[in-house]
């Protein structure tokens, strides 16, 4: 979903030097570490095509990488616009990256140009921003929250429904085919998977803060994809912008299909669907749109390749996409 947007890292190193008796030289007591922003995690790899790998960010380094990454998408290649911080830092960051997972896909055969021999590593191409419900409750919710109102939907389908937000959603340019997308995807529906959850959520974007732009994609998503109610989030009343801006006979469902926006086809292709109203995110320079995919209207026929939602492994091989 294109949904998008630091780290605390806390330094709370209380270091002990002891010297038993008989002279021995003094060492330092290793005290147990949390899970914060910046500790290396256990290697976690979802997936891999050739020299590509999909895997959790493991260090604070590693998701700064994605975060620059971020920023040469959003705001170099896209319209969004920086504060003078995010220009100085050429990082694309928020208070959300440090409760979050990240996502990253890496070609192990590239390295970061620009980089000394003995520093090189592997250049990280597309990523991912993921937010588990569990610990979004523990901090400020989710970051869709801010564009809509998606309590309503959280109480009527009840605590037993484990939802995960997904953001940040990016490709580095000369990466941006069937290959790293679908790779993103294995790493997604692993994650799911291994964390139990059954309804993913976030926003996706069409580029430019004019509405009337995307009129006929967006009346199409209202008459073709809109949520059932008990799973239809609203934009908060005062960005909402109304998606029925054509009645479904003046739309040209082809065209429109053709035109939308990959990340958007895709969600819809899985079995997604959208919420109620559109929102003008003038930051980023988009029109964004709700989209939330339960498990269970996923396309069975993308089990066959990607394995159904009971039957996760925690290593994953290597697979190959034959999705159409």
């Amino acid at each position: 979903m294109t949904v998008r947007r630091h780290g605390i890292a806390s330094k709370f190193n209380p270091i002990r030097s002891i010297r038993p008796s008989g002279g021995m030289l003094p060492f330092r007591a290793r005290l147990p570490r949390p899970p914060i922003v910046g500790r290396r995690v256990p290697h976690k790899v979802y997936g891999r095509i050739g020299n590509l790998e999909v895997r959790l960010a493991r260090s604070k380094g590693e998701l700064k990488r994605a975060q620059r990454l971020r920023y040469h998408v959003f705001y170099e290649e896209m319209s969004a616009i920086a504060d003078p911080l995010v220009m100085m830092s050429r990082r694309d960051e928020d208070a959300f990256d440090a409760i979050c997972d990240h996502l990253l896909v890496v070609d192990l055969g590239a390295e970061e140009k620009g980089r000394r021999p003995w520093r090189r590593r592997a250049r990280v191409v597309g990523t991912y921003r993921i937010l588990r419900q569990d610990v979004a409750e523990l901090h400020d919710g989710f970051y869709t929250q801010g564009e809509y109102n998606i309590a309503p939907m959280l109480d009527a389908l009840g605590p037993d429904t484990r939802f995960m937000e997904l953001g940040r959603s990016c490709v580095l340019k000369s990466y941006r085919n069937r290959r790293t997308l679908e790779l993103l995807w294995q790493g997604i529906w692993n994650y799911a998977r291994e964390h139990r959850v059954d309804a993913m959520l976030g926003c996706a974007s069409f580029e430019g803060t004019d509405p009337r732009r995307h009129a006929e994609a967006l009346s199409y998503l209202h008459h073709h994809a809109l949520a059932p109610e008990q799973w239809r989030a609203r934009a908060h009343d005062d960005i909402y912008v109304g998606m029925n801006m054509l009645p479904e006979s003046e739309i040209n469902t082809r065209a429109v299909i053709r035109s939308l926006p990959p990340l958007i086809k895709g969600y819809l292709r899985v079995g997604s669907y959208v919420g109620d109203g559109a929102v003008i995110d003038h930051q980023f320079g988009t029109t964004d749109v709700f989209v939330i995919l339960p498990i269970e209207a996923i396309n069975e026929r993308y089990f066959a390749h990607f394995g159904a939602p009971d039957e996760y492994e925690q290593t994953v091989p290597s697979f190959t996409p034959q999705l159409n």
